[in-house]
């Protein structure tokens, strides 16, 4: 290596083939599954879990929409999101009562890079601090990775949202820093706390997962026995 090499340092090579787009494909699971979010399908069920009284409105406070005043608005809203290419919404469906109880997305989806995000999460409170809620985001992690073949799994979120900073980290993405002013929402300024997760971390995270999920890891009131995140790799996010 050359003297003028060696000052300009530069990353490993990489196969660069790009990755698959996904696609409005469904993903089943024990206790959830995603399916491609349909206004006739799924906005009653979901307006009814996340507007109403200050609890349930909760859910929209870091979202860059809601709460809504009427089913109809609600509607139309489930109807242009169910619309989008990119992000890529999905229904979240309680395979116990087969009502959806949430929605997440795929978002700016790089292929080329690829590089994909998961957000506009919405979880009602029926949905939160759930197995279903660990389990949709399993499925969206186990598709980006063993499916479509991305490399880099990103959760970017509010700075001030604290649940959802945990969750990233709980879920096994690691915190990468904070971009300051990076946008406004309803008005006000946010900071937004960067998270990744990387395919060479997923082999680990996907065994942690798979040993949290079975219903025998739960006790008859719905009590995990072993944490998500004392079945993670010594050394892993969360």
């Amino acid at each position: 290596m050359t003297q003028e090499d060696e000052r300009q340092p530069l990353g490993p090579e990489v196969d660069a083939h790009p990755a698959e787009r996904p696609q409005r494909v469904t993903l089943k699971g024990r206790w959830v599954t995603l399916e491609p979010l349909d206004p006739r399908k799924h906005a009653v069920s979901l307006y009814d879990g996340s507007n109403g009284d200050p609890d349930r409105e909760r859910v929209w406070t870091y979202l860059g929409d809601g709460p809504y005043a009427t089913l109809r608005d609600f509607r139309e809203s489930v109807g242009a999101k169910a619309r989008s290419e990119d992000p890529l919404f999905f229904a979240v469906v309680d395979n116990a009562t087969g009502r959806a109880l949430g929605y997440q997305t795929l978002m700016r989806i790089d292929p080329a890079n690829r590089v994909i995000e998961v957000g506009n999460v919405m979880y009602t409170p029926a949905l939160q601090r759930t197995a279903g809620a660990t389990e949709a985001q399993y499925l969206f992690a186990s598709y980006v990775f063993d499916t479509l073949g991305y490399r880099r799994y990103e959760w970017k979120c509010n700075a001030l949202n604290a649940p959802s900073r945990r969750a990233a980290e709980r879920l096994g993405f690691a915190f990468e820093g904070v971009f300051r002013q990076h946008m406004i929402v309803k008005g006000r300024s946010r900071d937004t706390a960067w998270f990744s997760m990387l395919d060479g971390d997923w082999p680990a995270r996907r065994t942690a997962f798979e040993r949290w999920l079975p219903r025998d890891n739960f006790d008859v009131g719905g009590r995990q026995k072993e944490s998500l995140s004392s079945l993670a790799p010594r050394g892993a996010a969360g």
